[in-house]
């Protein structure tokens, strides 16, 4: 009896070391796809979430907000701590701040700051998607 449970359980086993080798599970595609944050698509963003409602960036926008023109060179933080910081939970940073937690993931910070680095290098920004 004993030998007839501990095959059945290689069979479970067997089975399930197959079904993920033949599907793997979500998380491990995902981790597999780890995409760059272009500048293009930080542009998009920028564009989607309205910050030149707020922000003149590249002399467009309102100024009711700090100009980003040049902001990735006027903070000394080689890796944006401080930036991704703000762009996190900019309450978190300053707490009397008027601008909004967007919520934002990671990856679109990670797009954000591209952009704003390729701005602040005079580089052209190609338009792209996320």
């Amino acid at each position: 009896m004993k030998k007839k449970w501990v095959l059945a359980i290689a069979v479970v086993v067997v089975l399930i070391v197959i079904w993920f080798s033949v599907a793997p599970p979500r998380f491990i595609l995902n981790l597999s796809k780890k995409v760059a944050a272009t500048p293009g698509c930080g542009a998009r963003l920028v564009q989607d979430y309205g910050c030149r409602q707020c922000h003149q960036i590249g002399g467009r926008g309102a100024l009711v907000a700090p100009k980003l023109d040049g902001i990735t060179q006027r903070v000394d933080d080689p890796a944006r701590v401080t930036l991704r910081l703000w762009l996190r939970n900019p309450k978190a940073v300053k707490p009397a701040t008027a601008m909004p937690n967007f919520h934002l993931s990671d990856y679109e910070i990670d797009a954000i700051i591209a952009y704003l680095e390729a701005l602040d290098r005079g580089e052209a920004i190609p338009p792209g998607g996320c």
